[in-house]
């Protein structure tokens, strides 16, 4: 398998390529390191590789005009310094991102999901990423949401919504007053619509809006609970997802 990084930083670089050089997940027979946008587009008008990893701001230019100059046909792994929108876009488009700085962790499990995931890879949602991280404007972030309540339509706020909440195949929105309404959607979709400064999906069950967070307790490194303005559902303790803590307390430091 060959492997391109795409980073103009020396050091960030660096640890990339020793850990994938040590690690066994993948069997790797060649890495390539490009550091510009211009080596990028003269490698890829020439060479193709299994998988790349991309940082989305380069020294001369941005990734997305390498994908504009260039044929690049591998699934990509982008590496970002924090953006809540960008994140929002990695989620939702690409296999995985890593969010710089990263744990060797972090990028063991991109891996996996890499190797899980590879034969479905659609090259086009590569693409669609970039475009709409470059045209933030044009993401439709919902405000308002319509709910039914015995024979009437009410418009719900989004800044009346403490959480969602999945229970089973059901989405319900839960507000500060107290009150809860089944809404047709899954957590999975709904998590693409909202705005991400406001709203983080901590876990398979929550979304919750930064504004109804009570406390937030550490139990470990490895075990961070929500308490929040309203209760939970059934009283079942909020844990946020391990993989969720480090971009978590960067949403919460915006």
């Amino acid at each position: 398998m060959k492997i391109a990084i795409i980073e103009d930083e020396y050091l960030a670089s660096s640890y990339l390529k020793s850990i994938l050089e040590q690690q066994d997940i993948l069997q790797i027979t060649e890495i390539t390191l490009l550091k510009s946008v211009k080596e990028a587009v003269a490698f890829f008008t020439q060479n193709n590789v299994d998988l790349a990893f991309m940082d989305v701001h380069l020294g001369d230019g941005k990734s997305l005009e390498i994908f504009e100059k260039a044929t690049v046909s591998c699934p990509v792994i982008f590496i970002t310094a924090y953006d809540s929108y960008a994140i929002s876009v990695f989620k939702h488009f690409t296999i995985d991102y890593l969010l710089k700085p990263f744990e060797e962790q972090e990028l063991l499990e991109a891996l996996i999901k890499f190797k899980k995931i590879k034969d479905s890879f659609n090259s086009d949602n590569t693409l669609q990423s970039l475009v709409a991280l470059e045209n933030p404007e044009t993401s439709k972030i919902q405000r308002h949401f319509l709910v039914n309540y015995g024979y009437k339509l009410i418009s719900v706020n989004e800044a009346e919504i403490t959480y969602f909440a999945a229970s089973g195949k059901h989405l319900f929105i839960y507000l500060k007053s107290g009150s809860s309404y089944l809404y047709n959607n899954t957590l999975t979709d709904i998590i693409n619509n909202l705005d991400p400064f406001i709203f983080f999906k901590i876990n398979r069950k929550y979304i919750v809006n930064r504004n109804s967070i009570k406390e937030v307790v550490k139990h470990s490194t490895q075990k961070i609970e929500l308490i929040l303005t309203v209760p939970a559902v059934e009283n079942d303790p909020i844990i946020l997802s391990k993989k969720e803590i480090n971009n978590f307390k960067n949403w919460l430091d915006q």
